[in-house]
């Protein structure tokens, strides 16, 4: 009686392994959205003109700053992620998981652009440094810092709304 219980077991758990088997096995991720917390202007230093606009997702807590802009598929040209830092030192970005490239503008405390890395590959893990001072990160899709020929020395602003 044991070993038939046994061939039992064995050929209901050999049956259940073997019809999964040539099934793809696929985790769907949740699509993440775009939230509005904000608005930036990007101003170039020798005019004080305005250079640009844009709507602005905010990257402050530890979480926030570890996702950014992973496992997004795109992000439209009027936005950007803004990484707030408490403090102003070198800063280290990668693209892991994040789906299309970026152009990162590294911002000093006083909002200055004191360097970038553009056009940055999706999902590419190599160090994308500031090489300088930062305690502000912009991530703009790739191109964008180019198009709108920002410089070293070009200025920022923005402004978050209040929670309510």
């Amino acid at each position: 009686m044991r070993i038939l219980k046994t061939a039992i077991v064995i050929l209901i758990l050999s049956t259940a392994f073997n019809s999964c088997k040539g099934e793809p096995k696929t985790i769907k991720q949740a699509e993440i959205s775009f939230t509005k917390e904000g608005e930036l202007t990007l101003y170039k230093s020798t005019t004080d003109s305005i250079v640009t606009k844009l709507d602005i997702e905010i990257a402050e807590t530890p979480f926030e700053i570890q996702t950014g802009l992973m496992y997004r598929e795109s992000m439209k040209k009027n936005q950007g992620m803004l990484f707030v830092f408490s403090n102003l030192q070198e800063r280290n970005f990668y693209m892991k998981n994040t789906r299309f490239p970026l152009d990162l503008i590294y911002l000093d405390h006083n909002k200055t652009i004191v360097s970038f890395q553009e056009n940055a590959q999706p999902l590419d893990e190599s160090s994308l440094p500031s090489n300088a001072l930062a305690q502000f990160v912009l991530e703009v899709n790739a191109g964008l810092a180019q198009e709108w020929l920002l410089e070293v020395g070009d200025k920022m602003d923005y402004y978050i709304f209040k929670e309510q």
